[in-house]
């Protein structure tokens, strides 16, 4: 997505301080973040919410990726080789950091913004982890009154993904009313979609060169070796 920096004070969101957060030896390309957002209607809030965080995060020095969730199969409804379920895969294991964006339906997340996180294993083949010890940022969007169930339920989730989820969230009431021309203006809940990608920027700078460390744990290496032991013995 090209820079539009539409509502953003440019002058008051430098550049981030990679020095302050990364060492000498960790990766410098520019952090990969991939954007999920949770409805396939023509005029999506959570997808428009998402676009404008890709701005900030373009602006942060981010590549940044999108996925389409239209034609993702229900989970158990499709197998693995699903074309959209080996994109939605890949796309994972690219990225670094994510964005969860979704609506709030009958007081929860989307099943669409569900579907697509249940696609995602803890682990696959390879010892490959698509989202263990990477970071997370969560927003909801809503067409009634502010609420939080769906950033909530997100949070619950990437604690289930092993994801390190970020303090700060977003949360954009009666979204109809505050999108224009596809755009949200400069205003409080413009302004902390960008707290929250500042924030979701600096985290994955902090972590992203020590996710696998901060994700081996003593009780799988107990089991990798009882494993070994036993193919072992079987001799």
């Amino acid at each position: 997505m090209p820079e539009d920096t539409g509502a953003l004070f440019v002058g008051e969101l430098p550049d981030i301080d990679v020095d302050a957060l990364a060492s000498a030896d960790d990766p410098r390309h520019p952090p990969r973040i991939l954007l999920l957002y949770g409805s396939l209607r023509d005029v999506s809030y959570s997808r428009r919410a998402a676009e404008e965080s890709a701005r900030v995060l373009h602006h942060l020095g981010c590549e940044t990726r999108m996925f389409d969730p239209a034609g993702l199969p229900l989970v158990d409804d499709a197998s693995e080789d699903h074309p959209k379920v080996i994109e939605l895969r890949d796309l994972a294991v690219w990225a670094e950091g994510m964005v969860w964006s979704s609506p709030e339906r009958h007081g929860a997340m989307t099943g669409l913004m569900k579907t697509q996180i249940d696609w995602l294993p803890l682990s696959m083949k390879g010892g490959i982890r698509p989202t263990q010890g990477k970071t997370l940022a969560v927003m909801q969007v809503s067409g009634g009154s502010q609420s939080f169930n769906a950033v909530n339920q997100m949070r619950i989730l990437g604690r289930w993904m092993r994801m390190i989820t970020i303090p700060n969230q977003s949360s954009i009431p009666k979204a109809w009313l505050e999108f224009h021309e596809g755009r949200l203006p400069e205003g409080p809940f413009y302004r902390r979609i960008v707290d929250v990608m500042e924030e979701l920027v600096k985290f994955t700078w902090l972590v992203r060169g020590r996710a696998d460390y901060l994700v081996d744990r003593y009780s799988e290496r107990v089991e990798t070796v009882e494993a070994v032991h036993e193919r072992v013995s079987k001799k």
